[in-house]
């Protein structure tokens, strides 16, 4: 692969830190300019964005690539999904989000409705690339139980109020990061931050409760250094 910094002046360092510290975090770009500044170092939010818009995609590419292998080898016995509306331009949208039962986020999907059409297209997306569950949860949105009889899908579906917590905490970073950046002003813009932040979120997300002390900080500092090597 060639060196997508080639024609960056700044070191791979510096971006990857600021990249990671806009989309990881409720920050606006304003603020990691100002944060970057406190380590001085001096780059306008507008160099910012632009480090993100080109590199996020390729740190998110290459953290699904390298979470891919371990992945497929694990059971998938348990998929968690959910829907949110999200407002772009002022009109309402639905950002369907997939979670397996370890918390994961499979797949991040933007669509106008929240329809059978769009619930098909959704699972026939996240099915293409992980294949079929064991188990089903969703909430009680009835698109979901016709979008599985159209393509056929025999995995039972369980629905209820408090089944489905893993899907609905996971909107919860990015719910954070969305008032950070005020708003999204095209579709294509949010499935390209949401696919992005699912993969960042991904990388870094320890499950600190489950963890003791010693190995939470173990598995924090393997993340970061496999971080600071990306598209090394």
């Amino acid at each position: 692969m060639k060196n997508p910094f080639r024609y960056f002046k700044t070191s791979p360092e510096i971006i990857r830190l600021a990249v990671m510290m806009y989309v990881r975090y409720p920050l606006s770009l304003r603020q990691v300019e100002d944060l970057l500044h406190e380590r001085g170092i001096d780059v306008s939010y507008e160099t910012v964005r632009a480090w993100w818009n080109r590199f996020g995609p390729v740190f998110a590419t290459e953290i699904r690539k390298a979470r891919s292998v371990s992945f497929h080898n694990s059971p998938q016995w348990r998929w968690h999904l959910d829907e949110v509306f999200v407002r772009i331009n002022g009109e309402t949208h639905y950002l369907w989000r997939a979670v397996d039962h370890e918390g994961e986020i499979l797949e991040a999907f933007v669509t106008k409705r929240r329809d059978r059409k769009a619930a098909l297209k959704f699972l026939k997306k996240t099915m293409k690339k992980y294949g079929n569950p064991k188990v089903i949860v969703t909430d009680k949105l009835r698109s979901y139980g016709t979008a599985m009889k159209v393509i056929g899908n025999q995995t039972p579906q369980e629905s209820g109020r408090w089944l489905n917590n893993r899907a609905e905490n996971s909107h919860q970073p990015f719910r954070r990061r969305e008032r950070a950046m005020i708003k999204f002003r095209s579709t294509k813009s949010l499935q390209k931050f949401s696919a992005i932040h699912s993969s960042v979120h991904n990388h870094f997300n320890q499950e600190r409760h489950l963890n003791s002390h010693k190995t939470f900080n173990l598995n924090r500092e393997t993340a970061r250094a496999e971080w600071r090597l990306l598209a090394a």
